[in-house]
């Protein structure tokens, strides 16, 4: 009975041929042809010789393609092709037969199966239109050579474009047998059975009346339904791994769904075919960038980049795969190219996100953020030269969710934080280690002390800087903000640091070339800075201001260390031990020669303000001596005190101006009040016109205590000098320079002889002191 079906099968297909056109039939159906019922194979040579010629040549020819002809026979006319060149895919459950025996009963569902795949061959061949073929036996050639399945033609446009779905059968097969059909991807047979049970279940809801429900009709519709599921899950299975089946699949799962679209307003009809597929593109997608290798952050510090790179080469291989492949499988309005693309963004963007839990360092941040940027829409992915020119400009960026980016972003700078955090604590370490601890000097750079701390944390940002711009923009500016943010707190923590250090040394030479070195360096730092204005002013403001904090701070400690080192010896000017004592003022030049020697090393831009500072302040205290009435002048000594003063205000001149202190108008004070100290009392009132003019601040407190060290007590002669001095403070008020400020930061002793044995006559003579 089973030869009577095959021999059923071909009349249909060949009609009245009298060779059945052996393409129609794979190798499995011709055995099956040539035994019956358990007998043996014929031991016909001429029989077999035909039977493995067909073998031979079925597997050497690719169904569905029309291009790939036969090569040509001499002996027969040049025109003449294979008809199997056009015909559709074998089912692959017949192309993958056991070498077992073939012998079957009648209860086989494979020869049923069989027998329909028969049939198929014919059907397909008329809704191609390509008509029947007779072929004689004697023309028939063995074809010994066998194509690689790489280089099988792929399935052309021709086939693909002139499909049409074979005629729906009368009589749907049984759902098992249907199922089969699907697990064995003989898929359009059994989508055809499919549409078959579709309409006979119509047809048997129809008969009936509207509140009858058979258990049966519901048992129908469930396996109708669970059979479209089964089908479209097969379908899935088929899209997702493209690579692993055969290409000619593709065109049956895409005209199932174009049927199926076609269908939608049909009763029992599934939806969402379209979206069905374009998930299983998406998983397979997901299943191949799955594979690319991942080494741990233990294995390898570079873990990221190498992964990216290969993610990378991974996208391009695949979407090559599909432009090569696979786009001649799908009808035109698939879309197949820009749907792979899409569902390759989105896996990307997936896998992205999964990477960045696994990130912690900044190199892995930016290794992200330089990937989706730059890399990924450039020429080594989706730019790459072999997926044109399908691919299109707007298809390569990677369209990330903006906050995704932003959250990168956010962590990248973060994460810069803590690692400037680290770099600035760790140039403090090294300045500890290196100078501190060694009490090395400072170099000197350019006739400056120097230190290497300006040009580490410029270098250090300079580097983040650029390497973000690289990212883009935004970037840009949200780095230098963080390094700024980190950079505004470190000027406390390094004088922190050094204070602690230096607090046992400050008497030392280094301890000067230190701090002269710092602000040299914190000066540099700022000016470096300066570069990130125009994106950052008010964080860079913020920083500078830190910066001039410390440099002020600095400079300062120095100077207060200066002052309380020749304080001692300038309180013991202008004293009875003065007259025959120089060693004081020894040690004072000594100490400001030592201090001007150091300020050589200064920036220029500190160095003025410090030696305008030391200047003004060893003149006050100088001239404060004259003031506190230590000691008053008699017998003539008024003479060898003013001559002294006059010798050492000019060795103070000198130094001030080999410093280039700038405060020229403080150098004629010393000379005027040494002249009023040696002059004759008489002549006092006469000198006092170029003291007032130089100096219009100086009070009548002052003057006391300058004529009582001259030695003018009390008397007339001291109330006509004061008296003098007020008329010429009220001739100058309006002409005098009054941003030269010296005696008002003088606090002159109050005489309390001042009044003792003054007339009655002068009191109404006395004014307040101004």
């Amino acid at each position: 009975m089973h030869g009577k079906m095959a021999e059923s099968g071909r009349d249909e297909a060949d009609g009245d041929n009298e060779v059945n056109d052996p393409s129609t039939l794979d190798a499995d159906a011709l055995q099956t042809k040539c035994l019956k019922n358990g007998e043996k194979q014929t031991e016909n040579p001429v029989k077999e010789k035909f039977i493995k010629s067909i073998r031979a040549s079925f597997r050497a020819v690719n169904p569905l393609t029309s291009k790939n002809k036969r090569p040509e026979d001499n002996n027969n006319d040049s025109n003449q092709i294979s008809d199997s060149q056009l015909r559709p895919p074998k089912s692959p459950s017949l192309s993958t037969g056991s070498q077992s025996t073939l012998t079957r009963t009648m209860s086989d569902s494979a020869v049923i199966i069989t027998d329909t795949l028969v049939k198929r061959g014919g059907k397909l061949r008329q809704s191609l239109g390509l008509g029947t073929k007779k072929l004689k036996l004697e023309h028939l050639e063995p074809v010994t050579e066998v194509l690689p399945e790489e280089s099988r033609p792929e399935v052309t446009e021709e086939v693909r474009d002139t499909y049409s779905l074979p005629e729906i059968p009368t009589v749907p097969l049984s759902v098992m047998e249907i199922n089969k059909l699907i697990e064995t991807d003989v898929l359009e047979d059994a989508y055809v059975n499919l549409l078959s049970l579709r309409l006979e279940l119509q047809k048997e809801r129809q008969a009936l009346d509207k509140e009858d429900c058979p258990i049966e009709l519901a048992h129908k519709e469930k396996d109708l339904h669970l059979l479209y599921k089964t089908l479209r899950n097969k379908m899935s299975d088929i899209v997702r791994s493209s690579s692993a089946h055969n290409k000619e699949l593709l065109v049956y799962v895409a005209y199932i769904i174009l049927e199926e679209e076609k269908r939608q307003e049909e009763p029992g009809a599934l939806p969402g075919w379209r979206e069905a597929w374009r998930d299983a593109v998406r998983d397979g997608v997901r299943d191949t960038l799955k594979k690319v290798h991942l080494d741990s952050r233990e294995k390898n510090m570079s873990w990221l980049a190498v992964h990216l790179g290969l993610l990378g080469k991974a996208i391009v291989e695949d979407l090559k795969s599909v432009k090569t492949e696979l786009l001649n499988s799908y009808p035109l309005d698939f879309n197949v190219f820009e749907t792979y693309i899409s569902c390759h963004h989105e896996v990307v963007e997936e896998h992205l996100k999964g990477l960045l839990e696994k990130v912690t360092e900044l190199k892995d941040y930016y290794a992200l953020l330089d990937f989706i940027i730059h890399r990924y829409p450039s020429e080594k992915i989706m730019g790459s030269n072999v997926l044109q020119p399908e691919m299109n400009v707007e298809w390569k960026a990677l369209p990330l969710d903006k906050d995704f980016l932003n959250q990168i972003k956010t962590k990248y700078c973060s994460r810069l934080q803590t690692d400037m955090r680290a770099s600035l604590d760790r140039i403090i370490e090294l300045e500890n280690e290196e100078m501190w601890e060694n009490r090395r000097k400072p170099t000197i750079d350019e006739g400056l002390y120097s230190s290497h701390i300006d040009m580490d944390i410029w270098t250090n940002i300079k580097g983040h800087v650029q390497g973000s711009r690289r990212i883009d923009v935004n970037l840009e500016e949200k780095v230098v903000r963080s390094c700024l943010a980190e950079l505004m707190l470190f000027p406390k923590r390094f004088e922190s640091a050094f204070v602690e250090w230096n607090s046992a040394v400050s008497n030392s030479s280094f301890w000067t070339a230190y701090h002269i070195s710092y602000i040299n360096s914190f000066s540099a730092l700022k000016e470096h800075m300066e570069g990130y204005k125009d994106s950052c002013l008010i964080p860079l403001e913020q920083a500078n201001k830190e910066i001039d904090g410390l440099t002020s701070r600095l400079s300062q400690t120095l100077m207060e260390n200066f002052k309380t080192d020749v304080k001692p010896f300038l309180r013991r000017q202008m004293t009875r031990k003065w007259f025959s004592f120089d060693e004081d003022f020894s040690q004072l030049i000594s100490r400001t020669k030592s201090l001007s020697e150091q300020t050589k090393y200064m920036s220029p831009k500190h160095k003025q303000a410090f030696v305008n500072e030391a200047h003004f302040f060893v003149v006050k205290e100088y001239i404060s001596q004259l003031m506190k009435n230590n000691y008053s002048c008699k017998n003539q000594k008024n003479e060898t005190a003013a001559s002294k003063i006059t010798s050492q205000w000019a060795e103070l001149k000198e130094i001030f101006q080999d410093m280039n202190s700038t405060l020229d108008w403080l150098h004629p004070v010393g000379n005027q009040l040494s002249k009023i100290v040696g002059c004759k009392k008489s002549e006092i009132k006469n000198n006092l016109q170029p003291l007032v003019e130089n100096y219009p601040d100086i009070r009548k407190s002052h003057m006391s205590a300058v004529l009582y060290f001259r030695g003018v007590i009390r008397g007339r002669g001291k109330h006509i000098v004061l008296e003098r001095l007020m008329e010429l403070k009220r001739s100058i008020t309006n002409e005098g320079n009054k941003e030269q400020f010296l005696f008002s930061e003088i606090q002159a002793a109050v005489n309390t002889d001042c009044f003792a044995g003054s007339p009655f006559t002068c009191l109404p003579f006395m004014v307040p002191d101004s």
